[in-house]
């Protein structure tokens, strides 16, 4: 039975990697902010053990089992209002290497960072691994920096190394305010979502579906390889909402155009996972028409 730490598991990923990976039978060894407010969020099992420690502390922390798999996805201030907090991105770097030498003193052969699409910046084609990156935010500069040192520390130490550059994920444990949680929230107690246009073409993949990507990944990913994720398939975003209301059988007019697009708006993310799909055979199984009544 293989072992895998987990950062940030309480998150939605996370989460959805834990409960994804008690089905493959692994072990799991959360490692967890004391007294989080979305432990809950975690299941419980006995395959899962919840371990206090801040991301502050994976330099100090010592952990007496040994493991296979490291997943990295803790980061702090992932908001809007802290992305561009340039003291704590830059902390968030030095986190991500953290990790990566927690990951060889537990004895890991695999380490898997959660990267971003902000590191790609403002694109209008498809988002493949060696697409060149233009990041504008904060977050998106900090992500591809702790992406880079990363994989170089990897290998100085001898680990296999992947980032996994997410795009839009939704499902259960999705924070208050993404878009797919508002209007969800909205429609269900009767206000009329304010949006944008939504004309953006966006690729929304469930957290379930990326859960599998992060283990398949951890079993076939090819070292030093920097994936895309998402379900490779591009909509608009007036599509993806209507569906919300078909599903919820919501007659609520959603009032589009009511906001204006933020600066620097990107009006295409979509992730090319042909080479994420040939490497680990990996493929999303849930349609977002199925996947938004999991909410």
């Amino acid at each position: 039975m293989k072992r895998i730490i987990i950062t940030g598991a309480t998150g939605m990923i996370g989460s959805a990697i834990v409960r994804e990976a008690i089905k493959s039978n692994y072990e799991i060894t959360c490692l967890v902010r004391k007294d989080s407010n979305r432990i809950k969020n975690i299941i419980e099992s006995s395959q899962v053990k919840i371990v206090n420690c801040n991301i502050t502390d994976y330099s100090k922390i010592k952990l007496k089992d040994k493991y296979d798999i490291f997943i990295h996805l803790a980061w702090d201030k992932t908001s809007v209002g802290g992305r561009d907090d340039v003291d704590c991105q830059l902390k968030n770097i030095q986190y991500t290497l953290d990790a990566v030498r927690l990951a060889y003193n537990c004895g890991c052969s695999v380490f898997i960072g959660a990267g971003s699409q902000a590191e790609y910046g403002v694109q209008k084609v498809p988002l493949t691994p060696n697409l060149p990156v233009n990041p504008e935010s904060g977050y998106g500069i900090a992500k591809y920096t702790a992406g880079k040192l990363s994989q170089m520390l990897c290998m100085q130490l001898g680990i296999h190394f992947n980032w996994m550059r997410i795009l839009s994920v939704y499902g259960p444990n999705d924070g208050t305010n993404t878009l797919i949680s508002y209007v969800v929230r909205e429609l269900k107690e009767g206000r009329s979502p304010q949006l944008t246009k939504c004309e953006q073409k966006w690729d929304y993949l469930h957290c379930n579906d990326a859960a599998r990507a992060f283990l398949a990944v951890s079993e076939s990913g090819i070292d030093g390889k920097f994936y895309p994720l998402g379900s490779g398939s591009g909509r608009i975003l007036k599509e993806y909402i209507n569906d919300i209301k078909e599903a919820l059988k919501s007659d609520i007019p959603v009032s589009f155009g009511a906001k204006e697009y933020y600066p620097h708006q990107p009006m295409y993310l979509v992730a090319d996972t042909q080479e994420l799909e040939n490497d680990t055979k990996w493929k999303p199984l849930i349609a977002f028409q199925d996947g938004i009544k999991t909410l």
